[in-house]
């Protein structure tokens, strides 16, 4: 990622970084880091964890804001629609991301600069970069340009298997519901997750995808059908 790529991204997202390495590394998939820099911490996975924190919080405040007179459950089936893969792959296109990400050999020739799950993860550390060199305003200006239409106009078929079970267990107070990455398998560039989703402490379900967020629908889908039984 060059000077003239790192302006270009700026300019899109409206935003200059003070710290333009936080930005590079938000694009910097792990296949690069341990091929070229020899250090899994140089990836964008940290940030990717933040990021997925700082939207579901950002975008839950842009639906308080912006739509007073939907319910808990509502508000809850709208988030989901909004930070679903499907929905960051749409930013991530809108932006360009592909294009700038750095990636290692083998995850350039599967077609990385295109697969879902990098893109939304990689829109994910790009939120956290922005948050990290600037606050939550830009982070809030960011979001708000990219999703409060989506919240003007939901989407259809918004109610994914992580909305229902949220919904199920919702019914009973005091529920707990964590979801834990348990196991991680094959090459970077093809890589697949396992997760577990547990209620009060007990695992309910477990789900594998190319994702960690398709894992955790496919967990809470096999979760959903466990506690239907």
């Amino acid at each position: 990622m060059d000077e003239l790529q790192i302006k270009e991204l700026q300019k899109k997202i409206n935003y200059s970084f003070t710290n333009p390495d936080l930005l590079k590394k938000s694009l910097t998939h792990s296949s690069y880091a341990n091929e070229n820099l020899k250090d899994s911490d140089a990836s964008n996975e940290r940030l990717e964890f933040l990021g997925d924190s700082l939207l579901g919080m950002t975008v839950a405040l842009l639906i308080y804001d912006v739509k007073p007179e939907l319910s808990e459950g509502q508000m809850t089936k709208l988030r989901a629609a909004l930070v679903c893969e499907k929905s960051l792959v749409t930013v991530a296109n809108k932006l360009g991301l592909g294009e700038y990400l750095l990636l290692g050999r083998g995850e350039e020739n599967g077609g990385g600069r295109s697969r879902p799950s990098i893109l939304s993860d990689a829109f994910e550390a790009l939120i956290a970069a922005v948050y990290l060199d600037g606050g939550q305003e830009p982070v809030t200006q960011l979001i708000s340009e990219y999703f409060k239409s989506g919240i003007n106009d939901p989407p259809s078929g918004s109610a994914d298997h992580k909305t229902r079970l949220q919904e199920a267990i919702q019914k009973k107070s005091g529920q707990v519901l964590v979801y834990e990455l348990t196991g991680e398998h094959g090459p970077d560039h093809d890589k697949s997750f396992t997760v577990s989703v547990s209620l009060n402490g007990e695992i309910i379900g477990t789900g594998t995808g190319k994702s960690k967020k398709n894992a955790e629908q496919e967990a809470a889908g096999a979760a959903i059908n466990n506690i239907g039984k």
